[in-house]
């Protein structure tokens, strides 16, 4: 008995993994299962063949348990036991124990459980199998055979099934019970191992935010004092000393963004930053950083771009220069002698978007052919031996392929080993000029010429500048940067000295740290703008920080700041930004400055003075282009998702081109709303152009519905307001335009919320449905009813009421009857009809057919202006060809 009390304690320990504490446990309970049937036996007076055999099975269990652990043949001793309980304890207990009047049939059920836990693989299948057999054929024999079978009285049979009936569920329930603990266990250690990891992340990734932010400070005074160096009249020496030091100091600053996107990408939370550029000026900084480099190694850095390259590319700028740079670095790095040769070509093209291959050849080392596989792996380098010498994280490659992958691009490797080695990249990204690049001096970059004397760009004498930052060396930097501007600048050490300065003194432009103590960046903009009696509450503020990252980008953003500059900055950057944001009138272009001024010119329309309130709306407001332009509406796309793919709707996919995809009744198609995600991004760019957004959403009670995704996403900003339309189509498009119309007059968010609640009642949005089949396969009715409702000719009118769409009224006959019932029935004199404007929507209608419906209308009320506008495909995969509504608004009574 201490044996088994012993074997019984055994699974409780934790230091036992978690199959091997299923195996104890099974042989526990069944040992003292067996126990329990031994003395009951023995006082049934059972069979002493019976009665044998367990007494030496219960020894033989624990003992061969025991020893297979011991010996570390766990399977073995699995296989054993199986192997004992199907042909022996079974077939006894069944023949010698009364057959089908005693208790053994009951513990089949126990058989299969125990089997089933303690074995795996092919072992279990075949052991399962055999006892099923068993099974059959102990039935068979208790039916053909009932001479073989030890026979029990009435009363013995009953206690010997009542024993086992209970035991078998007493034993099945710890067995159960014991492993929904275990997994319950199991799955606590998980999630506590995962918050730990969790944590871990969350902390590695604070220490190198961390450790980014306090290097740019530091690289931001070297940098910027450097710039002052370059732009004094020096030898030429020095000069190309300073030019040594600013290089440095962007590879340097360039391992710091390593280092950081490194754990960016482990933790999932890498994110790309799309955006128009110049590839140009781009290839041109890359190589003037690198060919530093190149020339201390003694090195031919050749450079061979395409003049057909596209002079305008959509991407994210940012990450495909660090591709390139960590890849040339790389070559540099590894080649002792001879070339490295960087070549920019034009790949395949697809319509507006081009596969910009880049590829980098050297003659260095190279690569092993075993070693390639490892190549892209996070801080491994390949042939440690002969590198040992060489500099570098490792991290380099390892987030080169995460990059390229992340932009849908692809990255090949050539390499002879001990010869050299080619890597070609390929990244899609968007042609957004038709300009093509042209032939560059890239050469000349690559041999140092004195620049040419510095000139600022402009001047602006009356205008007044603040810097706020809590560090004496970034002020230095700054002030040192713009003098030559002749703006007068002031600087404060603390929020509390800025808030002091702007109380009394009217500042055009002030430029914000965000990381200070005791009051941050973020909180002292807030009270600049809100400050009782101050000067500066209409002041650009922008946020100067070190706080690197696309996720800093968008919490600027969101807080309303006017732009964004992250450290070490340059010259040229500040004045940019003072130029972009300063009053035309206080500035003075200088010199030649003419070309500066219009190539920005297109950018300074758009971000001169940022709105008050945008205005944004979905795709399935359906609302004419050009009204569209005319209010400046931000549109959100829904999504149409079909076997293809998913698409935006109205942009990748277009309402004709659905209709005739349906036209197959095998083609399933959904839509689907924005992520929060996705919300949350398009909001964080309506606030680049905008203090505030007022976002316009179909009604929440719409199947597929975005409203509740806008709402959550909104909680992350404190300035966007998501309205229920409480319609759909353009009876959401009426309630944009109204939004428009506040807005322009000077209404707060606040009001126009308030305002739109009311508005919303006295909006009209319904349609004529043509045919069924389009509802019925978006599972708005059956099938039934839509082939039903096509026999009998039947044309509903669906209409949205408080928010939901409901049948209103149905017609019969043909589609042009019920059009003009349909008509006649909306536009009627009993309403007070505002008839400034009225919206045709519709799908798949030809011209005839709009000619017949404007003809019904024009004979029903005259409209001012009457938009005809072809539904999103979004809203025709509700509804159909043939189908279209009349959307207006009642008159608002003062």
């Amino acid at each position: 008995m201490h044996f088994l009390k012993n074997l019984l304690k055994q699974p409780q320990r934790a230091d036992r993994d978690l199959q091997q504490r299923l195996y104890i446990l099974l042989t526990a309970m069944a040992d003292l299962a067996l126990l329990i049937i031994l003395i009951a036996d023995i006082l049934l007076t059972e069979h002493p063949l019976e009665v044998i055999v367990i007494a030496l099975v219960i020894v033989f269990l624990p003992l061969t348990c025991y020893l297979s652990i011991r010996l570390k043949h766990e399977k073995e001793g699995r296989i054993i036991m199986a192997f004992t309980t199907i042909y022996l304890v079974m077939p006894v207990t069944f023949f010698a124990g009364g057959g089908m009047q005693g208790g053994a049939i009951q513990w089949f059920s126990f058989a299969y459980l125990y089997v089933g836990l303690l074995l795996t693989g092919a072992w279990r299948f075949v052991m399962l199998s055999s006892l099923t057999l068993l099974a059959v054929f102990e039935f068979f024999m208790n039916r053909v055979r009932p001479d073989l079978i030890q026979p029990h009285s009435d009363m013995m049979g009953q206690l010997d099934i009542l024993v086992s009936v209970v035991l078998v569920g007493f034993v099945i329930y710890i067995l159960v019970r014991f492993q929904n603990n275990m997994f319950l266990v199991e799955n606590q250690k998980a999630r506590e191992e995962a918050s730990k990891v969790e944590e871990m992340s969350r902390s590695q990734n604070q220490f190198f935010s961390n450790m980014s932010h306090e290097i740019r400070t530091p690289i931001n005074t070297i940098i910027g004092l450097n710039e002052m160096i370059l732009r004094e009249d020096i030898s030429d020496e020095v000069a190309e000393d300073a030019a040594n030091i600013r290089a440095a100091g962007k590879m340097l600053l360039h391992l710091i963004n390593d280092i950081l996107d490194m754990s960016k990408i482990q933790s999932g939370q890498m994110e790309l930053s799309l955006s128009t550029y110049d590839p140009g000026n781009m290839l041109s900084e890359i190589v003037g950083m690198l060919w530093v480099r190149a020339k201390d190694k003694d090195l031919d850095f050749l450079v061979n771009i395409a003049p057909d390259l596209p002079a305008e590319l959509y991407g994210d700028e940012v990450r495909i220069k660090q591709i390139l740079i960590n890849v040339i670095n790389n070559a540099i790095k590894y080649t002792r002698e001879g070339s490295v040769t960087f070549s920019v070509q034009c790949g395949e093209k697809n319509g507006d978007e081009m596969n910009i291959v880049y590829s980098v050849t050297d003659t260095g080392i190279g690569i092993k052919k075993e070693s390639i596989p490892h190549l892209f792996s996070a801080f491994k380098r390949v042939d440690e031996e002969k590198n040992r010498y060489i500099e570098g994280t490792g991290l380099g490659l390892s987030i080169v392929k995460q990059l390229v992958d992340l932009m849908g691009g692809k990255i090949a490797i050539n390499s002879v080993y001990t010869k050299g080695s080619t890597f070609v990249i390929e990244i899609p990204q968007k042609i957004m000029s038709t300009r093509e690049l042209g032939e560059i001096e890239i050469e000349d970059r690559r041999t140092f010429r004195r620049r040419d004397k510095y000139r600022t760009k402009f001047e602006a004498p009356d205008a007044r500048l603040l810097i706020v930052d809590d560090n004496s060396s970034n002020l230095l930097v700054a002030t040192k940067l713009l003098r030559d501007t002749k703006i007068r600048i002031d600087t404060a050490k603390s929020g509390e000295e800025a808030l002091k300065l702007t109380l009394n003194n009217e500042y055009q432009v002030i430029f914000m740290d965000h990381l200070m103590p005791e009051m941050d960046g973020i909180e002292c903009r807030r009270r600049i703008l809100n400050q009782t009696g101050g000067r500066s509450r209409n002041a650009r503020i922008v946020a100067l920080t070190a706080n690197a990252g696309e996720k800093n980008r968008q919490l600027y953003a969101r807080e309303g700041f006017d732009s964004y500059i992250e450290k070490p900055v340059s010259g040229d950057i500040l004045e940019q930004e003072l130029y972009h944001l300063l009053p035309s009138e206080l500035v003075r272009s200088m010199g030649n400055a003419e070309e500066f001024t219009k190539e920005t010119m297109s950018w300074m329309q758009s971000r001169r003075q940022k709105k008050a309130i945008a205005i944004s709306t979905e795709s399935v407001s359906d609302l004419p282009a050009e009204l569209i332009s005319q209010y400046d509406i931000k549109v959100f796309a829904h999504k149409v998702v079909t076997e293809d793919g998913s698409f935006r709707d109205g942009i990748e996919i277009d309402t004709d081109g659905l209709l005739d995809y349906m036209k197959d009744s095998d083609h399933k198609v959904e839509t689907a709303s924005p992520t929060i995600a996705e919300h949350e991004a398009f909001f964080a760019d309506c606030l680049t152009t905008a203090n505030n957004v007022i976002h316009i959403s179909v009604s929440s009670n719409v199947a597929k519905s975005g409203y509740l995704k806008a709402l959550e996403a909104a909680k992350a900003f404190g300035n966007v307001f998501v309205i229920n339309s409480h319609h759909l189509s353009s009876g959401e498009g009426l309630m944009t335009l109204e939004a428009c119309r506040l807005a322009r007059e000077g209404y707060s968010p606040a009001e126009i919320a308030e305002a739109l609640e009311n508005y919303a009642g006295k909006i009209h949005t319904s349609f004529v449905v043509n045919e069924m089949d389009f509802l019925a396969r978006a599972g708005q009715i059956s099938s039934r009813v839509a082939n039903l409702s096509q026999a009998l000719m039947i044309r509903p009118v669906l209409v949205m009421r408080k928010g939901r769409l409901r049948v209103g009224r149905v017609f019969f006959g043909s589609k042009e009857r019920a059009w003009k019932r349909y008509i006649d029935s909306e536009l009627t004199p009993l309403l007070d009809i505002d008839t400034s404007i009225l919206f045709v929507t519709y799908v798949g209608l030809s011209n005839r057919d709009k000619e017949l419906i404007r003809s019904y209308i024009d004979q029903r009320m005259h409209f001012d202006k009457i938009w005809f506008r072809k539904a999103s495909p979004v809203i025709a995969v509700n509804c159909g060809a043939g189908t279209f509504g009349l959307l207006y608004r009642e008159n608002l009574r003062e």
